[in-house]
């Protein structure tokens, strides 16, 4: 036995973590730990004074190495949460962010009555992780999202599965939502808003592990969203409200474009960090 207790091998980790150049190197070892450990995280508190079992050691030392090669935690431990979700993550699709419910939040406080039987659009749904916040906040709600990846939608989902959510929303391969018809009361998107010549510049947990085709807008980044906008005219119910997540720098350009497109009412709404992130149309009022 090395005489290193659980507590001494979670420091050295954070400092292999710290040292790869990841900011949340403590909290990204302690869930690392958790995942070695294989019990609960009571039992483990209880426990960090003791030295770790060979193989919990094997385990731990496996996934560190994985996260120090800048792997994804959502990777490793293959959940993320999201709002009160836990959601599964694969290569497939983007790891949901905390900035992404800014757009959850919109929502709900312009639908305060949760008893609304709206009909509920996302577009480009990835993991699934916005419509289904959606649904679970909206008990009478349905939903339909879309995404150009199969993968994706294979795990949007398992992930409607897993959340009980399924009997509420269905999922269809296309681009866009071209082809789609509507009505619908709220159309959500969360589409690619990254220029093409910065991706090589993101992190690492972002640029090789995360999908391409979810990040990339094109030149600008913007390309996108002229299209969703007109498509959002197209969908939404007289009255009806679209969201879409944008760019910290986006936000001028939003506005512009939000008004080409014929919306009647534009606002710009910010994440917790004070940075542009949502847009928010209405084309009636």
């Amino acid at each position: 036995m090395s005489g290193l207790t659980r507590s001494d091998r979670l420091r050295l980790a954070a400092e292999r973590l710290k040292a790869a150049g990841i900011d949340e190197a403590a909290d990204d070892a302690r869930r690392l730990l958790l995942a070695a450990f294989e019990g609960s995280p009571a039992r483990l508190l209880t426990e960090m004074a003791s030295e770790m079992p060979d193989a919990e050691l094997e385990r731990f030392d496996a996934l560190i190495g994985r996260r120090e090669q800048r792997e994804p935690l959502s990777h490793i431990l293959g959940t993320q949460p999201f709002w009160t979700l836990e959601l599964k993550v694969t290569r497939d699709v983007l790891t949901p962010r905390a900035d992404t419910e800014t757009l959850i939040e919109a929502a709900l406080a312009a639908y305060p009555d949760r008893r609304a039987p709206l009909r509920i659009l996302d577009i480009a749904t990835g993991s699934g992780a916005i419509i289904l916040a959606l649904l679970s906040e909206f008990p009478n709600a349905t939903g339909a999202a879309t995404d150009i990846s199969e993968a994706a939608l294979a795990v949007a989902q398992e992930n409607a599965d897993l959340t009980g959510l399924a009997d509420r929303v269905s999922f269809q391969h296309q681009s866009w939502a071209d082809g789609l018809e509507g009505p619908f009361d709220l159309l959500v998107s969360n589409p690619p808003y990254i220029a093409t010549a910065v991706i090589d510049e993101l992190e690492p947990e972002v640029r090789a592990y995360e999908p391409r085709m979810a990040l990339e807008g094109g030149r600008t980044g913007f390309e996108p969203y002229p299209h969703l906008f007109a498509e959002a005219s197209r969908l939404l119910v007289p009255g009806g409200l679209a969201l879409f997540e944008i760019g910290y720098d986006q936000g001028v350009r939003a506005r512009e474009a939000a008004s080409e497109a014929g919306a009647k009412e534009t606002r710009i709404l910010k994440d917790l960090a004070g940075h542009d992130r949502v847009v928010s149309l209405r084309f009636s009022v």
